[in-house]
């Protein structure tokens, strides 16, 4: 019998559906020569620190750093974790053959050799790699079997991140409650959530520190249009480009420019006294230059990439748009989500005509491309740039039953894909300039002479207009040599401080270590030294709200008091550097790659950690990090679900490690939720995740269905 293991039970029916194994058992589908069984994601995670020694139960300083001599897993205390565990450990112990159907990713491939191991399967094992879940590709990816082997550096890269975050976490989380906090408050420190928190407070200091300085605009409107004054750039300005330059190598050098125009304007007398002197001198025109130019189709999405438009078109967080693409994934609509890369593989264009064929809803844009080859650009099609997945891209299957949310989002994933094989956007710039009394005045207009791509995003004419007078003015014919009279004013102008992060804008720099990046080739060369992964970014910034460390303002991020106690409390710039934790995370995919040692990576982590500890320990300074938001939380004793990075989307907090127990010690009555529309109806709902806790998966019980994550705290419940 070959038996199939899935990621979750909805995945396990597509699969069984296209294998012909149709008769249900409890815990699996069995039929045609295969036994399809399924997890609810992380079955097993690494064992808790009193499971490797007993006197790591209890938290002290003098216990740390506690770095086991080999690490363990086990199963999740969990009834319907640990029933579902002992119905695929037995369907594996007579396996002629297992196939590995996790999610193909790093993450997925943990979650299924983690349960493999436990269950003792001794039968040789393949992989199912397919980056969506339509039939076709279910059937292709089976036919295309991989052997196991050839993913264990995948296996290994997701092992040396957990034992990374377990051993960081544990300690830091351990040590810095024990020395600096009061009234039993735990502080979280994760690897990745800690320099994340530091990127806001950083940022949130700039802010508040920032000392704006008053300047004056000098303009002229002639024949109704605003020409603005050259001015020339300060040393400041100069010495920031030419830092720029050195930071970024990869960029090509820009041509010199004469740095010309009037010195900047910082006071009111001076501006004044230029403003009464070109009062009475016509204004002309002394150069016009039009430049040609083409703007090519958006990228396709990655998976921050598409949080970040979410986020800044829908206010969608990054957990939100990773669930409703997650859905869309399932729903056979879109491919696999969890994605770092822009580009799609050769192999993917010839089937690109079928997938724009099923568009149905966009024939509108899809008709035109029909019936010749279609635009092959290397800014889309890059076998270099895709290692295990490509670019999110429709799948060609006609979306049903989507609601409002993922409707949304769907369709900005299709017009994307569509946008690609449509000429480039043709326009030209026009820059015209003018002077009066030697004092030289610039204005630059732009006017679309080929809308190319650009149709597919002009939803309507109101949109259209607007843009149009914003970005695309198209300026009067002037003529060199003509002058007249002209209106000039004299503006007064605040220097503004840095905005204060976003979603949007922090997942642009938690993929960029920090650095502010607007060209897209760069920023794909510093993707190496991100921090996170693109599936985990959005789990970080909710744990940060969570545990009360941010929180949002309008759209705004906002360190909490206690969060910015926290960041500057911590000294070891290894704990709260996003460019140190953007090293760290080269290193993890390089282990995937083969081009680093998972052994080493691991040396060098139990020697930083002790390196931290020992910092710690001999700090004798008393500080504290005063608890302002927070309730007061008691530190665990024998469960530490506080800092264990057990789940994928890593939410558990010390909020809701408070709430585990009642003073007789049984779990408190969970408070009925009202159930969530997007989730499906009846059995459908179980492995799903919890839309709540964002950590448990749905269980069903005796009256209702509720969370795998109630002894943890979570409410979520809803009724049969």
């Amino acid at each position: 019998m070959i038996v199939c293991i899935a990621e979750k039970p909805s995945v396990a029916r597509d699969i069984a559906e296209v294998l012909g194994a149709r008769n249900r058992k409890e815990g699996y589908i069995e039929g045609n020569g295969y036994q399809v069984t399924w997890t609810f994601g992380h079955l097993c995670t690494l064992k808790e620190p009193h499971e490797y020694t007993p006197s790591w139960k209890t938290w002290s300083l003098g216990s740390l750093p506690m770095i086991p001599p080999r690490f363990g897993i086990k199963l999740i205390n969990d009834p319907g974790i640990e029933k579902q565990f002992h119905i695929i450990e037995s369907l594996m112990s007579k396996a002629d053959l297992i196939i590995n159907c996790g999610d193909a990713g790093q993450e997925g491939e943990l979650i299924q050799r983690w349960v493999m191991q436990k269950a003792g399967a001794k039968c040789p094992v393949k992989r199912l790699w397919i980056s969506s879940l339509t039939e076709e590709a279910i059937r292709d990816g089976f036919a295309h079997l991989k052997d196991q082997s050839e993913f264990q550096p995948l296996y290994e890269a997701g092992l040396s991140r957990a034992i990374g975050d377990w051993t960081l976490g544990m300690n830091a989380t351990r040590l810095y409650t024990l020395k600096y906090g009061q009234n039993k408050q735990v502080l979280s420190i994760g690897r990745v959530q800690t320099p994340t928190l530091a990127l806001i407070v950083k940022r949130q200091q700039e802010i508040e520190h920032f000392v704006p300085k008053q300047y004056w605009e000098l303009k002229t409107v002639y024949r109704d249009t605003v020409f603005s004054a050259i001015v020339r750039k300060s040393d400041e300005e100069l010495a920031e480009e030419a830092e720029k330059e050195k930071e970024n190598p990869a960029k090509k050098k820009a041509q010199p420019v004469e740095n010309r125009g009037i010195p900047p304007i910082t006071d009111e007398q001076t501006g004044r006294e230029l403003l009464e002197r070109i009062r009475q001198v016509p204004f002309e025109v002394t150069d016009i230059s039009t430049k040609k130019g083409t703007e090519a189709p958006p990228r396709l999405f990655d998976l921050t990439s598409l949080q970040v438009e979410c986020n800044k078109k829908f206010s969608y967080s990054a957990d939100m748009t990773l669930q409703l693409i997650q859905s869309l994934y399932e729903k056979k609509v879109a491919t696999y989500p969890r994605v770092d890369t822009t580009f799609l593989s050769d192999d993917i264009y010839p089937k690109c005509p079928n997938i724009l064929a099923g568009l149905k809803d966009y024939a509108a844009y899809t008709v035109p491309l029909a019936g010749a080859p279609l635009i092959k650009s290397k800014k889309v099609f890059d076998n270099t740039k895709v290692t295990d997945h490509h670019a999110i891209i429709p799948t060609g299957v006609q979306p049903q039953g989507l609601t409002d949310m993922e409707k949304r989002v769907f369709d900005l994933i299709a017009r994307r894909f569509i946008a690609v094989f449509y000429p480039d956007c043709k326009f030209s710039t026009t820059t015209v300039l003018g002077e009066a009394d030697k004092i030289e005045f610039k204005v630059t207009g732009k006017q679309i002479l080929d809308p190319g791509w650009r149709v597919i995003f002009a939803k309507d004419q109101q949109d259209e207009a607007k843009e149009n007078t914003e970005e695309e003015r198209t300026l009067p014919a002037f003529h060199k040599g003509e002058s007249g009279p002209h209106e000039p004013m004299l503006n007064e102008k605040w220097t503004q401080p840095p905005r204060p992060y976003t979603e949007a804008t922090l997942l642009r720099a938690m993929e960029t270590a920090g650095k502010l990046v607007d060209n897209d080739e760069l920023r794909d060369a510093m993707k190496e030294n991100g921090i996170g992964r693109p599936s985990t970014r959005a789990a970080i910034i909710e744990t940060l709200f969570k545990r009360h460390y941010i929180r949002k303002e309008r759209k705004n991020l906002i360190a909490t008091p206690t969060g910015v106690e926290l960041i500057q409390l911590i000294h070891e710039e290894l704990l709260k550097s996003a460019e140190l934790t953007g090293i760290w995370e080269k290193k993890l995919r390089e282990i995937e790659r083969k081009s680093y040692d998972a052994g080493t990576f691991l040396t060098e982590l139990k020697q930083m950690v002790t390196e931290i500890v020992y910092s710690v320990l001999s700090d004798n300074s008393n500080r504290r990090v005063t608890v302002v938001e927070d309730k007061p939380v008691s530190i665990p004793k024998a469960k530490e679900t506080t800092e264990t990075p057990k789940k994928r989307t890593r939410k558990s907090t010390p909020k809701a490690a408070s709430k585990t127990t009642s003073k007789t010690g049984s779990p408190p009555k969970p408070k009925e939720e009202p159930a969530t529309p997007a989730l499906p109806e009846g059995d459908a709902i179980i492995g799903c995740r919890c839309p709540l806790c964002g950590k448990g998966t749905i269980l069903k019980g005796k009256t209702a269905y509720g969370c795998s994550e109630w002894k943890n705290g979570c409410t979520f419940r809803k009724p049969f």
